[in-house]
């Protein structure tokens, strides 16, 4: 993946990628899990669109907490606190509103099929962590070995999740009561994830990084701002194509947990072939270039998914479009981590997606709705059109902007005679 063996072993990268890797596995199981259990519990489908909703208000909550306290008093330790505060909610009952608390605290919606658990409270102080700990040359390789890490994690969570299907059928137990094992999987997990993060080394915070004399590194504001503008759109289609998305194939096409997680871990699997080939699209197209056309490439499919009449056309189409989507998964992740001053790396992750959460707290209620009296279709469509909106306004606002790497390889074609 272009890696140098110095960045791949040494240092924080491999507790990172770990840490990654069991989130990853807890967040894909619970994806599936937590939605199918409060359908069995017998909730109507906006019941089911309210916790998703609730969920979307503490995750947001979180990661803003995380993302500033995070820049003041440390990302690792800021890490540990909500691995373990996640942990600790696992061991209560799985009533209607604990489960809402455990898909915020625990990340039900950083684990949906092909993401790799890159969409968390985790990820502001994790991204940081991860930018300060390798060169900017290594920088789009390493983010893309972080997610290839969490898509293959992942992949195998969506097998256990198939694991309450298991237990009703081998060993008769109720649909309620199958689901508590993975309850209790994902508290383990928490506690795992606290004591990888241990051995994680903070470097210094210094200042922006030039290049010739030049500043690189963009205000954190001005940045802040512009990701505001672009990631407003991106709020409604998270809500439909997070953990509504299970209960949107499980409507439809009337599956149950084992197929959807088959399909879950197909896809993670098939997701790992777009990280490695992540840091070579970004090397010949550069950064900005590549978000904006795998964007696109994912809208296309989408809208093919909508139209699908069978679930294995509609898994067809999702596989695809998850696939060209993590393209620019972690370009995108790496871009906006290489043009933040590193001093306030974890602010920009976490208030750079404030508008996205903002409204996805209420797009899972809104598709529910859209699901009872328009049609099955209609949130799908929503989601479509809602990115492509934002592909259009990311190519429009960062066209301009290169990160440090692609400055520094511009400054050395200059400086040997040759054009841009």
């Amino acid at each position: 993946m272009g890696i140098r063996r110095r960045s791949w072993f040494s240092g924080n990268i491999p507790w990172l990628f770990a840490g990654r890797a069991v989130r990853s596995f807890s967040q894909a199981l619970l994806v599936v899990a937590v939605p199918l259990y409060v359908a069995a519990a017998g909730y109507p489908t906006l019941r089911v669109g309210y916790l998703l909703s609730v969920a979307m208000v503490g995750s947001t909550a979180m990661t803003l907490l995380v993302g500033i306290l995070s820049d003041r008093f440390g990302r690792k330790l800021v890490l540990m606190a909500v691995a373990a505060v996640g942990s600790a909610i696992f061991a209560l009952s799985t009533s209607f509103w604990v489960l809402a608390a455990m898909s915020a605290l625990c990340s039900v919606r950083g684990g949906t099929a092909g993401s790799g658990g890159g969409f968390s409270p985790f990820y502001p102080a994790e991204q940081a962590l991860i930018a300060g700990s390798s060169p900017d040359e290594d920088r789009n390789a390493v983010f893309s070995g972080l997610s290839l890490v969490g898509v293959l994690a992942g992949a195998a969570g969506s097998i256990a999740a198939a694991l309450p299907g298991v237990l009703q059928w081998r060993m008769g137990m109720s649909a309620l009561d199958s689901y508590r094992p993975v309850f209790w999987i994902a508290a383990m997990s928490g506690f795992l994830v606290v004591l990888l993060t241990l051995p994680i080394r903070e470097k210094p915070l210094v200042g922006p990084t030039r290049v010739n004399g030049t500043q690189t590194k963009m205000a954190a504001w001005k940045l802040i701002g512009r990701l505001w503008i672009t990631n407003g759109t991106i709020g409604l289609a998270m809500g439909v194509l997070g953990p509504f998305m299970t209960y949107w194939l499980a409507l439809r096409y009337g599956v149950g947990p084992t197929r959807i997680a088959t399909l879950y871990t197909a896809v993670n699997l098939l997701t790992a072939l777009s990280y490695v080939l992540a840091p070579r699209i970004a090397a010949a197209m550069g950064a900005v270039r590549s978000i904006v056309v795998t964007r696109m490439g994912s809208v296309v499919l989408l809208g093919v998914m909508a139209l699908a009449p069978t679930f294995f056309l509609a898994s067809v189409a999702y596989a695809l479009r998850v696939m060209v989507n993590s393209l620019g998964l972690p370009i995108r992740q790496s871009f906006v981590m290489g043009v933040a001053d590193e001093r306030s790396r974890s602010s920009v992750a976490a208030l750079g997606n404030l508008p996205a959460q903002a409204i996805g707290m209420a797009s899972p209620t809104l598709a529910s709705y859209l699901v009872q009296s328009v049609s099955e279709e209609a949130p799908i469509w929503l989601a479509t059109a809602a990115l492509a909106v934002n592909a259009a306004l990311f190519a429009l606002l960062f066209r301009n902007i290169k990160p440090p790497e692609e400055e520094k390889a511009d400054h050395r074609e200059t400086d040997d005679g040759l054009p841009y």
